[in-house]
């Protein structure tokens, strides 16, 4: 191993996978999710309350920077009046603490990602994309499918995970679930084929991070979250359990995972993963 491959080796990769409405509860068990679980297994999970209320907009706001409804001004959908532009998201966060620091961005969900939309959350951040450091891809899954733009957006991802380029600090977010949570509801078949469906696309994400460490020597930090929730006969928005009700799973193949409380407020996670991310790359260098 080279000493720019030890170099590369050392820092740790932080990815951020995201499935809108998924209920642990019904996935905890099920054998339409035998990755989630697998890494639920060996990893370490923690319960969240999402705040109300439980939409998309004010969940992944909060989740991604890190701030409050309050804070970051985001109350529905409709994304009026946020301070987003105030706010940096976790990969802006993770540029800032170092700047060298290459990120990635991938959802079918405009508002998440896209400028021409209703936010965005994740900062465009146009200069670095010039020069190569931020990737941000948009696809609107309530045009084309969300089956069809998740797994758009995993082999997007996995061409980023095989490239001279790979990111250091990365965010994906899947919809499907959520999307057969609201036409069929929650307790449905339809709502499990969507969760083996986003657990395959995982798979593959999982897989190819482990290739990488395999050949690069790399240090991978995975983490899946959700923002809400669903009523078993589907939809959300309120403060019921089933609703605010979510969580996060890390999983790290070392297993060198710092605890965490064991309850985590979503405005704490970015934060929190900053921390993780810093105190992991001090371990390996010091190694």
């Amino acid at each position: 191993m080279n000493s720019e491959t030890t170099a590369a080796g050392a820092r740790t990769r932080i990815m951020l996978l995201g499935i809108d409405g998924l209920r642990w509860d019904l996935a905890a068990d099920s054998p339409s999710a035998p990755t989630l679980r697998a890494m639920a297994a060996e990893g370490e999970l923690r319960t969240m309350v999402m705040e109300t209320p439980t939409w998309s907009g004010p969940g992944w706001s909060s989740i991604l920077t890190g701030t409050t409804h309050a804070e970051h001004g985001v109350v529905d959908n409709s994304f009026v009046g946020h301070k987003l532009f105030s706010k940096p998201d976790l990969l802006s966060r993770a540029f800032y603490q170092d700047q060298s620091t290459r990120t990635f961005a991938a959802a079918g969900w405009t508002p998440l990602v896209s400028p021409d939309g209703l936010g965005p959350v994740i900062h465009q951040r146009a200069d670095q994309q010039k020069a190569g450091l931020h990737t941000v891809i948009s696809r609107d899954g309530e045009v084309h499918g969300f089956v069809q733009i998740d797994a758009d957006i995993t082999d997007i991802a996995l061409a980023a995970l095989t490239s001279n380029k790979v990111p250091d600090v990365s965010f994906l977010y899947f919809c499907d679930v959520d999307d057969a949570g609201h036409l069929h509801g929650a307790r449905t078949a339809q709502y499990q084929a969507a969760l083996a469906r986003v657990d395959r696309h995982i798979a593959r994400v999982r897989s190819a991070v482990g290739d990488r460490e395999e050949q690069f020597g790399e240090n991978w930090l995975l983490v899946v979250v959700t923002d809400h929730g669903h009523l078993d006969e589907g939809g959300h928005g309120g403060d019921s359990p089933e609703e605010r009700n979510s969580f996060v799973l890390r999983w790290q193949s070392s297993g060198s995972l710092t605890r965490w409380p064991d309850r985590v407020a979503p405005h704490e996670i970015a934060g929190l993963l900053l921390e993780e991310r810093s105190r992991l790359e001090e371990n390996v260098a010091g190694r």
